[in-house]
């Protein structure tokens, strides 16, 4: 292992780290990033580099995890973290997670095999980059009006499961989870930091038990020679995904999902015409 692998590493780390969670498709990017990956070949076989990816994806579910903790603690009942929705009454439940989550879970477990088998192309990711760009700016157009729902604690269980609904859009590499999720949810009535929020919470659970049920299946494969390229991918993707979700929380409401729509749709252009 030299310089360049560990430098490898970083990068996709940071492509990670910038796109799991920000409504733009990480998938997407690491298709513009594959030549690096390639040059790492002689190092990673096929079976270790889905290993890495699996590690890097762990880096930024933590950071959202830090960023969520004293929520995720609240959930749990242990911590009585009191907000003015609370006051009222209202309380974001697992029972309401559950709910956003059963839509995606049924049918990705339906058709996981040909998902894999038919959608993963870099023709599908940049169609699905620029039909989420459309579903994102259909959903600012039809949240014009004063949204319903400015808390995650007010959300109900019919806008629970339009949320999950939409995120069975993800399926289809390209979509991104959070612009179909969080599009959801604005077209349901929250407002976009109120979506966002909902979006980071119930993606945790789904990202985390996969991560680790796939992490458990390639153990073999985490040698010690490959350690340090783990490490520095790990390290990277948690760094960059914490700035990057509390930077994105903080904007959301103001910037709202159309310059994500924008950038998506060059970017579906551009592996149109360099892949195809």
């Amino acid at each position: 292992m030299n310089i360049w692998d560990i430098i490898v590493a970083v990068i996709l780390g940071i492509v990670e780290g910038l796109t799991e969670y920000a409504p733009v498709s990480s998938t997407g990017h690491m298709i513009i990033v594959d030549d690096l990956w390639l040059k790492s070949k002689e190092l990673l076989t096929p079976e270790a580099a889905n290993t890495f990816k699996v590690v890097i994806q762990l880096g930024s579910i933590l950071a959202v995890a830090i960023v969520f903790k004293d929520r995720i603690l609240n959930l749990l009942g242990m911590k009585k973290n009191i907000t003015e929705a609370q006051k009222e009454g209202s309380r974001l439940t697992i029972a309401q997670i559950a709910v956003g989550l059963v839509p995606a879970a049924v049918l990705g477990f339906l058709f996981e095999d040909y998902i894999d088998e038919h959608l993963f192309s870099v023709k599908t990711v940049a169609f699905g980059l620029i039909a989420g760009a459309v579903l994102m700016l259909a959903a600012d157009w039809i949240n014009k009006r004063k949204p319903a729902t400015d808390s995650v604690d007010r959300i109900t269980y019919k806008q629970a499961f339009g949320i999950g609904l939409f995120q069975c859009l993800a399926l289809w590499p390209g979509f991104s989870r959070s612009g179909s999720t969080i599009s959801g949810g604005v077209i349901f009535g929250l407002n976009h930091r109120a979506a966002s929020d909902f979006t980071f919470i119930m993606a945790m659970p789904i990202m985390a038990g996969a991560s680790l049920l796939s992490l458990v299946k390639n153990w073999e494969y985490l040698s010690t020679d490959l350690l340090p390229f783990f490490i520095a991918g790990f390290i990277s993707a948690f760094i960059v995904a914490l700035f990057v979700v509390r930077f994105f929380l903080k904007l959301i409401n103001k910037i709202k999902l159309v310059p994500f729509a924008i950038y998506r749709i060059i970017l579906g252009i551009v592996l149109f015409a360099l892949f195809l």
